[in-house]
């Protein structure tokens, strides 16, 4: 039976201010020092026993309290290569060096949400040991945009390190109303797999193409091409979908240049689905290029690829009764955004429960009674990865250091 919800008696005071100061310096993946710092100053200062530098950047924090089990809670820390047009006054003018260009960083997919959120977690637990026993895991990931966080802190033994979990638990804020809480048992978000594939031509001069291959009339056909995957060679009752997020070629009007590079990003949710996909695309790229003449094949490489979210139904009900004394509790439907924070619950061989944590403006939601018409109005806001991307302070911090601590409670007993 799960643990009866205990109301907090700890709220950290100043959380809405160093979410403020996260939101306004964010980091990329595998760059994230000074928000490591900072989550290792305020573990620290909980009496968690700390480590710095787990798989790059990651933080790890273990509290143990007497015997019992363990919980792990996760929250990822990077940023995204974006500029912020939220108009706030803490909006982050940051910049960073990325591929050798100085680009921007934005918090834009919410991660400043949930390192403040597993911080006044960490509190809260620490100073109420009484309500639990057994061992709390504060993981603190990086990299997630970049698909290899979770996987780099498990290949610098993590478990091996502070010890294997009973649990992996964590959220990740969208655009539901902010009180509210999405959680779907079995497969919740979908696969991801990132490709980049170069297209080679022959260079020429531009008033001259039919002395050379143009690599961007390859390019553009292969992208339109792409479009008839999931459309013509993916069933009706499954889902996938395949994005061409960026395109180089060239650098000048008049010269056609010898190449072309395109970046994918694929998603589905059954196995199966995810190789019948990406052999389609593999089969596309390499027609085109026939197609076009191109007398060097295409080079296409996997850069990143993690599996489909799936919560373990049995943990996701234990769980969700706990989140049901802290919000309402949905079912979201499937999430074909991706994750990587399913590599930790693989790796150890345990249950993963991972569910959405509202952010949106509960007045943006007025009259919403269905779960069916959330989706549709979080449809039309501002959402994860969009440069006015801004969850509400309030009450989404409370509910989220709430959502995490009920849930661990859930798995330590008293």
């Amino acid at each position: 039976m799960p643990a009866r919800p205990i109301p907090l008696i700890v709220i950290a005071v100043n959380l809405a201010d160093l979410y403020r100061d996260l939101h306004q310096h964010p980091e990329l993946g595998f760059a994230e020092t000074r928000t490591a710092a900072i989550a290792a100053r305020e573990l620290r200062a909980a009496g968690f026993e700390t480590a710095e530098g787990v798989g790059v950047t990651g933080v790890v924090g273990v509290l143990r309290n007497g015997d019992g089990p363990t919980a792990l809670l996760r929250a990822d820390m990077d940023g995204l290569p974006m500029a912020e047009r939220t108009g706030l006054p803490y909006a982050s003018t940051a910049t960073a060096d990325r591929d050798g260009e100085r680009v921007p960083v934005a918090h834009a997919c919410g991660h400043d949400v949930h390192v403040t959120c597993l911080v006044g977690a960490a509190r809260e637990l620490a100073a109420t040991r009484d309500t639990w026993r057994g061992a709390v895991l504060a993981v603190f990931q990086p990299a997630e945009e970049l698909g290899g966080g979770a996987q780099g802190m498990v290949d610098d033994g993590l478990f091996e390190r502070f010890g294997t979990p009973d649990v992996v638990l964590g959220q990740h804020v969208a655009p539901l109303p902010a009180g509210m809480i999405g959680l779907r048992p079995g497969p919740a978000f979908a696969a991801a797999d990132t490709l980049r594939v170069t297209l080679y031509g022959e260079g020429g001069h531009g008033s001259r193409p039919e002395s050379a291959v143009d690599p961007v009339v390859m390019a553009a056909a292969t992208v339109l091409r792409l479009q008839t995957v999931v459309s013509r060679e993916v069933s009706g009752l499954d889902t996938a979908v395949v994005t061409v997020g960026a395109i180089r070629a060239g650098t000048v009007a008049n010269i056609i240049p010898d190449e072309a590079e395109l970046l994918l990003s694929v998603r589905t949710y059954e196995p199966a689905v995810r190789e019948r996909v990406l052999a389609a695309v593999e089969r596309v790229v390499r027609a085109e290029a026939a197609a076009s003449g191109a007398a060097r094949e295409p080079e296409i490489v996997r850069l990143t690829g993690y599996p489909a979210v799936r919560n373990d139904p049995d943990a996701a009900a234990r769980t969700g009764a706990a989140l049901a004394g802290v919000a309402r509790v949905v079912d979201p439907g499937q999430v074909t955004g991706s994750e990587d924070v399913g590599v930790f619950a693989t790796a150890a061989g345990v249950p993963l429960v991972y569910w959405l944590l509202g952010g949106a403006d509960p007045a943006a939601f007025a009259g919403a009674g269905t779960p069916g018409t959330l989706r549709e109005l979080a449809a039309v806001l501002p959402a994860n990865h969009s440069p006015k991307y801004a969850p509400v302070i309030s009450p989404t911090l409370d509910v989220g250091v709430a959502a995490l601590v009920s849930a661990a409670r859930a798995w330590l007993p008293v």
